[in-house]
């Protein structure tokens, strides 16, 4: 197997494994770019990002441009040498100088089966879609959004009962996987890489705080879907009077007929179409709790509308 000089570029959890898994597999790391420290939490204290603490742990230089459009900051990174630069949600745009400074080109992990779910929120919106699989595609960088030809793909089902967060570690343990067995075939060095099809082209828009917001209204399974593809972040989320609250876990209940925004027994709320079963909820300020205690506790008996 080769051993490639490589430039890492990842910024949040979701790219920590991949990190690790090229030092493992013996290549030389050069260098580590991530997104610059930003305050964070309750207390707003400046905090490092995850590719930055394991970087630092695994004794890596670390670089924290704000941009790369500067030519200062392009000379530096083209100063590695590298063979080819690795980036997997990295955060900043690579400009044409950057794309060509490693030999081999830079290559990406990215969290769909492309050319579905272009763009910032590839794992929330597959589930938001109701897809039946998602997965990792390895592909070369182009100065488009993610268009560029595919070097390995591989897949992974989307259940019931999959959640943002639970796909998201799966796919970051995929994406590890993958780029290990990308770079020991040697795959960066051959043109082995085929372009995306022109046709099933989706973007995945970010995301907003808005987009937690449920609407009764909708049916049962787009509220579910909406609720499971937003967790951890946003969080599915509904209004009591000026109060939110936050929907941790539910359940699809399809056989449900009433008005919508009806609480029903067993802490199910009607939806336009079936209901939502709510397991766990969080008023703002308070601990979370089970749904049948949330609803006894603003003393709502079955029938009663959410107010």
């Amino acid at each position: 197997m080769a051993r490639h000089r490589i430039i890492f570029m990842g910024t949040p959890d979701f790219s920590v494994p991949a990190l690790r898994a090229i030092v493992d597999a013996g290549h030389d790391v050069l260098a580590v770019y991530c997104q610059p420290p930003k305050p964070a939490g309750r207390g707003q204290q400046i905090q490092k990002t995850p590719v930055h603490r394991a970087a630092e742990e695994l004794g890596i230089e670390v670089y924290t441009p704000k941009s790369l459009r500067k030519e200062e900051a392009q000379a530096i990174f083209a100063a590695h040498k590298a063979d080819l630069a690795v980036v997997v949600a990295y955060g900043l745009i690579l400009p044409r100088p950057v794309l060509d400074a490693p030999h081999l080109g830079c290559i990406n992990i990215h969290g769909s089966l492309l050319p579905r779910w272009r763009g910032a929120a590839p794992i929330q919106r597959a589930i938001l879609a109701g897809d039946a699989e998602t997965g990792i595609t390895i592909m070369r960088m182009e100065e488009g959004l993610d268009t560029g030809p595919m070097l390995l793909r591989d897949t992974c089902p989307i259940m019931s009962t999959t959640t943002a967060g639970s796909l998201h570690d799966a796919l970051s343990d995929m994406g590890a996987k993958l780029i290990v067995r990308t770079l020991a075939d040697d795959r960066v060095l051959l043109p082995q890489a085929v372009a995306q099809p022109s046709e099933g082209v989706t973007y995945a828009a970010k995301l907003t705080r808005e987009d937690g917001r449920i609407d009764w209204t909708r049916s049962a399974k787009d509220i579910d879907l909406q609720i499971r593809g937003l967790q951890p972040w946003p969080g599915g989320f509904f209004m009591l009077g000026e109060e939110m609250v936050k929907v941790l876990s539910a359940e699809y209940v399809p056989d449900v007929s009433a008005k919508a925004g009806t609480a029903l027994d067993g802490a199910v709320i009607a939806a336009g179409q079936g209901g939502i079963k709510l397991l766990s909820v969080q008023r703002a300020g308070k601990r979370p709790t089970d749904g049948i205690s949330f609803l006894n506790g603003l003393r709502l008996h079955a029938g009663d509308s959410l107010p």
